[in-house]
C-alpha cells in the first residue's frame, strides 16, 4: 500500500510540475508554432543531453525498417517500386542543376544512386519500409504521464524525412541524424498519446506528418512560422480517413498512407520556405480535426496538453515496439503465448508432426484487437495485407511452421530459438502461403472472443490476450494472460537484439548478397560515426530482385 501510494504520488507530481528535462506546450497556447520553436531547439542543443540508451534503441528502429524496407523492394511488391520507379524515372535531378539553385531539395531511393526530389524519394523510401508492416510501432501511452494515454497506433516510418534532410544540409553528421530521429520519433509519439485519431475514423498517420514538417523544416533552416504555416497545410489540406484500411480485402492504399502523407507534409515545408501562407495556429482551430471532434468551451485552447522531452532517457521511442518478424503488432501477445506453450509441451501438441492433433484453439483479447485482427471479413484473407491483419491467419502460419518444423523443436529450444525459428518472414503472406491447406486448415479451427473490461483495462499498457489449445488426444494447455511478449518495450523475457539481429540477416538476405549485406548493417548501426558525406550514400546498395513478384500478378 506504502509503494503504491508514493508511486502515485510521483506520477501526480510528474504530470502536473513537470520536473526539469520537458517542456509543456499549454492546451491554451499556439502549438504549432510551440512544436517548431522545439524542433529548431532540440537539433541546437548539446547531443550529450540524450541518454545513449535512447540513441541505441532509436538506431536499431532504423536498421529495422531500412532493412525491412529493402526486402519489399527485392520481392518486387506493388506500391514500394511503383513510387520508387515514379520518383527515378519522372523526378530525377541532374547534380549540375542543384548547385545552380539551392531551392531545390533532392534525396536518393533506397538502392538508387540518382538524385530525385526530395519528397518523391521520400515517399518512395516511407513505403518501402512500411510494406511489410514490420517496423517498430507505438501504443500511445505513457504511465508517467496523467493523460497520455489516448492508444493511438504509429509506426517508424518516417526515418528517410531525416536522411534526406540531412542530404540536403552539410552541417549535419550521422549523430545529428539520430538524434533528428529521436525528435521525429518524439514529437509523433506524445501526440500518440494524447489524441486517438482512430476513434474518429482518421489514419494515425496524421501524427508523422506532422512531426515530419517540424524536424525537415527545422533541419532545413525553415523559421518557427514557416514551420507553423507547413503544418497548417498538413492538417488543413491532407487529413487521410480510415478508408483506406476499410473493406474485406486491403489495397496498396494502407500500406502507402505513411508515404503519401509525408509526401504531402515534405511539399507543405518546401511551400512555407518558398512564402506560401498556410493556416496558423492550427491545433486550436474550431474546424480543424482536433477541435472538431473534441470540442473545447473555450475557443482559445486545444483538447490538450503535449509534453515532450528534451533530455534524460524518457523519450517516447522507449516505449515503442519492436516486432519479430512480420504480423500486426496486436497479435503478438497471441504468438508470444503460443510459443510459449510450444517451448513447454512441443510433443504434446506438435504430435510428431500431425497437424489433426489440434481439436480447438480459443484467443481472448482486447478492443480494438477483437474489432479490428478479429474482424470476421479478415477469416478469408485473399492478399497479403489482409492475411498480415488477421489473427486467425497470422497465428495459423505460426502453428504450421512449427508442424512443418517439428523434427527440430524440442524442449530444449529456448524461448528466443522458438521466436526466431518460427519468424513470420515474407514468404508466409505470399501468393503460395495464403491458401496453404494446412494453414487454412488450423484456421477453421480458432475462435476469437472479446475479453471484456478485464481485458480492454489493460491497454495500451499492454497488449492482454490470452490462448487456450486443445488436442484431439484430450489435453488442454493455457498461456494464461500474456501482456507483454516478446518485442513490446517493457518485455524480459527475450533477448530482443539476438532476435532482432536474426530479422535483419532473414530479411536482407533478400535483397542482398552477404558481404554486401554485413557491410551495409555495418553503416546501419554506425550511423552515429557516419560524415554528412557517407549519409549521402548510405541508402545506396545493389538490390537483387526475385523472379516474380512475391504477391504474383496483381489486377487493378
Amino acid at each position: 500500500m506504502l509503494y503504491s501510494a508514493i508511486k502515485q504520488r510521483k506520477a501526480f507530481l510528474f504530470s502536473t510540475l513537470r520536473p526539469f528535462g520537458y517542456i509543456t506546450l499549454p492546451a491554451n497556447t499556439n502549438q504549432a508554432e510551440g512544436l517548431a520553436k522545439y524542433a529548431i531547439d532540440f537539433m541546437a542543443q548539446d547531443h550529450s543531453k540524450i541518454d545513449e540508451s535512447v540513441y541505441n534503441r532509436t538506431r536499431l528502429f532504423h536498421t529495422d525498417s531500412v532493412l525491412c524496407g529493402i526486402s519489399a523492394i527485392a520481392q518486387r511488391t506493388n506500391a514500394p517500386n511503383l513510387l520508387r520507379k515514379e520518383a527515378i524515372k519522372q523526378y530525377s535531378i541532374n547534380p549540375s542543376v542543384i548547385k545552380d539553385d539551392s531551392s531545390i531539395r533532392v534525396s536518393k531511393c533506397l538502392g538508387s544512386k540518382v538524385w530525385t526530389h526530395a519528397e518523391k524519394a521520400i515517399a518512395a523510401n516511407c513505403s518501402a519500409v512500411r510494406e511489410w508492416d514490420s517496423n517498430g510501432t507505438v501504443f500511445g501511452y505513457n504511465p508517467h504521464m496523467k493523460g497520455h494515454d489516448a492508444g493511438e497506433f504509429g509506426h517508424n516510418d518516417f526515418y528517410p524525412v531525416v536522411i534526406a534532410a540531412c542530404q540536403n544540409n552539410s552541417q549535419y553528421s550521422g549523430a545529428d541524424a539520430l538524434k533528428a530521429m529521436v525528435l521525429l520519433d518524439e514529437i509523433r509519439g506524445r501526440l500518440c498519446e494524447v489524441f486517438s485519431l482512430k476513434s474518429y475514423k482518421i489514419d494515425h498517420v496524421v501524427h508523422g506528418a506532422i512531426a515530419s514538417a517540424c524536424v525537415y523544416g527545422a533541419m532545413l533552416g525553415a523559421t518557427p512560422l514557416q514551420i507553423e504555416h507547413a503544418i497548417g497545410m498538413v492538417i488543413a489540406h491532407y487529413i487521410p480517413w480510415r478508408a483506406i484500411r476499410a473493406g474485406k480485402q486491403l489495397s496498396d492504399s494502407k500500406g502507402a498512407s505513411a508515404a503519401i502523407s509525408t509526401e504531402a507534409a515534405i511539399i507543405a515545408v518546401h511551400r512555407a520556405m518558398a512564402g506560401f501562407i498556410g493556416p496558423k495556429d492550427i491545433f486550436r482551430n474550431p474546424e480543424a480535426i482536433f477541435r472538431y471532434f473534441e470540442p473545447t468551451q473555450s475557443h482559445s485552447q486545444s483538447p490538450f496538453d503535449i509534453v515532450l522531452s528534451k533530455t534524460g532517457k524518457d523519450f517516447a521511442v522507449m516505449g515503442m515496439h519492436f516486432k519479430l518478424g512480420l504480423y500486426e503488432h496486436q497479435s503478438a501477445s497471441a504468438i508470444g503465448g503460443l510459443i510459449d506453450m510450444l517451448s513447454a509441451h512441443p510433443a504434446e501438441i506438435l504430435d510428431g508432426g500431425n497437424h489433426n492433433n489440434i481439436s480447438k484453439i480459443k484467443i481472448t483479447s482486447y478492443e480494438p484487437a477483437f474489432g479490428i485482427i478479429g474482424d470476421p471479413a479478415k477469416r478469408n484473407p485473399t492478399t497479403r495485407q489482409s492475411a498480415d491483419h488477421s489473427m486467425v491467419y497470422i497465428l495459423s502460419s505460426v502453428l504450421r511452421k512449427a508442424f512443418e518444423k517439428h523434427d527440430n523443436i524440442t524442449s530444449e529450444h529456448t524461448i528466443d530459438d522458438l521466436w526466431k525459428y518460427l519468424m513470420l518472414l515474407p514468404a508466409d503472406y505470399g501468393k503460395n502461403a495464403l491458401y496453404n491447406e494446412v494453414t487454412r486448415k488450423l484456421m477453421t479451427k480458432i475462435e476469437f472472443e472479446h475479453g471484456g473490461p478485464e481485458y480492454d483495462s489493460q491497454y495500451p499498457k499492454g497488449i492482454p490476450t490470452s490462448i487456450k489449445l486443445e488436442t484431439a488426444k484430450g489435453q488442454s494447455f493455457d498461456s494464461g494472460l500474456v501482456l507483454f511478449p516478446g518485442g513490446h518495450s517493457q518485455n524480459e523475457t527475450v533477448s530482443l537484439q539476438s532476435i532482432l539481429q536474426h530479422k535483419f540477416i532473414r530479411l536482407g538476405s533478400l535483397a542482398l548478397e552477404k558481404e554486401e549485406l554485413v557491410q551495409f548493417v555495418l553503416n546501419l548501426e554506425n550511423i552515429k560515426e557516419l560524415t554528412n558525406e557517407q549519409l549521402r550514400d548510405i541508402y545506396d546498395c545493389n538490390i537483387k530482385y526475385s523472379e516474380e513478384p512475391i504477391d504474383g500478378k496483381l489486377e487493378g
